[in-house]
């Protein structure tokens, strides 16, 4: 089992094609080609979170159908274009994967939960245009080649980031913090 990240799919968003400048030539040519790319490296007992701005527009049956063309389990975080999304949803997912802190959000965060212990912070939203602080990465498909981000790849990714603004922990324990 695997983890994989990511956000603003913007399945249906004819405009984000343009907006964007997404190479594709229709919208149902990106839709097609975005799911190709989950199932090419997602495996049937992986975990894909997407962090936000799954799909612009669509009714129960779209969604459903899409849904079950993506290989994987998938957790939905609600982004500022899930208007699909409806009753209970969450903003934020939280886990610890291989002793490393992960808080996950459509949105970039200044600081977040146990961030000045350096855990991370994946999220969405800017496309690309924004820059991470510390130990934050965009997962959204612009940044990415249109593919989900494995744990693996974004471990590789924070080795190289500044620590986390707030990171002190000389001399405390995390027991300090409750």
């Amino acid at each position: 089992m695997t983890f994989f990240f990511t956000a603003d799919e913007h399945y249906n968003h004819d405009n984000v094609l343009s907006f964007m400048k997404r190479p594709f030539n229709n919208i149902e040519e990106m839709n097609n080609e975005l799911v190709k790319r989950n199932n090419e490296i997602v495996g049937k007992d992986d975990f894909v979170i997407h962090a936000g701005d799954f799909c612009w527009k669509g009714n129960a049956d779209f969604i459903r159908d899409l849904h079950k063309k993506l290989i994987g389990n998938h957790v939905f975080l609600r982004g500022s274009h899930d208007n699909w999304m409806n009753g209970s949803y969450h903003e934020i997912w939280e886990k610890t994967i291989e002793g490393q802190h992960i808080v996950v959000c459509h949105y970039a965060m200044r600081t977040w939960g146990k961030s000045h212990w350096n855990s991370w912070q994946l999220h969405g939203h800017s496309h690309g245009m924004l820059e991470s602080i510390g130990k934050q990465y965009d997962v959204g498909v612009d940044c990415n080649d249109f593919y989900p981000v494995s744990f693996d790849k974004i471990k590789i990714i924070m080795e190289s980031k500044q620590d986390n603004v707030s990171n002190d922990v000389s001399g405390r324990s995390e027991a300090d913090e409750r």
